[in-house]
Order: structure tokens, then C-alpha cells, then sequence
């Protein structure tokens, strides 16, 4: 068990470190946003290309992000039964959740928007739009966002695997279930 709670380490310290990315991303989406409403409407001016870096920094955030929202725990789930379940028998839910649902799931559209990259940028697509930007580093994010979440849901399991067996992961606290306030 000690090779497989490593391997859970290292994807989540490359969760985190897509999750302070993504974080990164945001601010950037935001302050471009503004400067280019600034511009647009104080100098009439405006460009596709500082549109299509805020479209490219969205899918970043999503992509990227979410993996590290797994990672910690905070994807939305249906509280009203797992709220009301032991911890045990939250871990076999997640456990069955993640084998059943979320690894084929991740794995098969990482699988399907592989082929969508790949011919991106085997063609160079660019943006139709007069001064957009190339298109394939974005649907590369497509793909490596599902696989992310994959090893996510794989270090998860490790995990869970390992509080039902008795151990104790380095990252304990993050599968403990806090009911959202409302």
C-alpha cells in the first residue's frame, strides 16, 4: 500500500500545483476582462485575440481546476443520503462512485477529445477570426483536464482504500465530509 499512497502524493501535489494555476488564471481572466473593457470603451478599440486569451483562461480554470476541487473534496454530491451515512460507509460510497462513475466516465472523454486535439493541431486550426490565436493549446486542455481528474479519482481511491484498511494518508482530512451550510 505504500507504493500506491506515493503514487497519491505525487497526483495530488500536481492537482495542487494545477489548482494555484488555475487560481492564477482567474485573476488574469479578470484583469484582462477589464482592461479590455477599459479600452474598448474609453479608446474604441478592441481585439480578438485578448478575447480568445479570456476564452483560453476559462478553459484552464475549469479544466484545471477541477481536479484540485477533487483533490479537496468539494465536488457537489447528493448530501441528503451521504449526510446521514457513517464514515465507513461514505468511503464505500466514494469508493463505488469513483470505480462505477467517475473513472470511466474521465477516461472515456479523455479517450474522445483526444482525436479532437490532435487534428487541431495537426491542421494548425486557427481562430476564424480576424487577429485570433491558434487553437489547439486549448483543446489540448480538454483532454489532459480529463486525465487530471482521473488520477485524481485514482488517488482518491487510494485513499479511501487505505482509511478502510486502518491506515492514515498524509491527506486524512480532506475526505472528512462537512455537511454545506445553507
Amino acid at each position: 500500500m505504500k507504493p500506491l499512497l506515493a503514487f497519491s502524493r505525487v497526483v495530488d501535489s500536481v492537482n495542487a500545483l494545477f489548482g494555484r494555476a488555475a487560481d492564477w488564471m482567474t485573476l488574469l481572466a479578470c484583469a484582462i476582462s477589464a482592461g479590455n473593457a477599459t479600452v474598448r470603451y474609453g479608446l474604441s478599440y478592441s481585439s480578438n485575440a485578448w478575447l480568445e486569451v479570456q476564452w483560453y483562461l476559462f478553459a484552464g480554470m475549469v479544466m484545471l481546476g477541477s481536479s484540485y476541487t477533487l483533490f479537496r473534496n468539494e465536488h457537489v454530491r447528493v448530501d441528503i443520503l451521504y449526510g446521514s451515512l457513517g464514515q465507513r460507509a461514505r468511503l464505500w460510497v466514494d469508493i463505488l462512485g469513483i470505480i462505477v462513475f467517475l473513472l470511466p466516465a474521465m477516461l472515456l472523454l479523455a479517450w474522445m477529445t483526444w482525436p479532437f486535439f490532435v487534428d487541431s493541431w495537426q491542421r494548425g486550426e486557427g481562430s476564424q477570426n480576424a487577429g485570433g490565436l491558434i487553437r489547439w493549446p486549448v483543446k489540448l486542455i480538454l483532454p489532459l483536464g480529463f486525465l487530471m481528474i482521473a488520477l485524481q479519482g485514482l488517488s482518491e481511491l487510494i485513499k479511501r482504500i487505505a482509511l478502510l484498511r486502518g491506515l492514515k494518508p498524509a491527506s486524512e482530512a480532506v475526505v472528512d465530509y462537512e455537511r454545506p451550510l445553507q
